[in-house]
């Protein structure tokens, strides 16, 4: 598990964490906080170092976008979902763990 600000987090400007391991992309959408694999199915990037708009976030290499709420992959090249992670958020805090079948 891991604590985060809420306020720390800037819209459409992805974050990279490290959570037991495990390279985590959190992105800030409205009042939601959104939390996947950092790299890209595709090419094995960070995508953190991509892009963020509406619920979508977008590596930087080749394009592909992945749904922050599913993982699941939006464009090409990329064919494989990414994983995600739970996020809850109390107040100022924003609590990300990892998915049930990942503990």
């Amino acid at each position: 598990m891991l604590e985060l600000s809420f306020d720390s987090l800037v819209r459409g400007r992805p974050l990279k964490v490290n959570l037991d391991g495990n390279d985590v992309c959190v992105a800030r959408v409205g009042d939601e906080v959104f939390a996947v694999g950092d790299l890209c199915s595709h090419a094995d990037v960070s995508l953190s170092e991509g892009e963020v708009e509406d619920h979508f976030v977008e590596c930087w290499l080749h394009g592909s976008k992945f749904d922050l709420r599913t993982g699941e992959p939006e464009s090409f090249p990329a064919t494989t979902a990414i994983p995600v992670y739970k996020t809850s958020r109390d107040g100022d805090t924003v609590t990300i763990s990892l998915p049930e079948n990942r503990k």
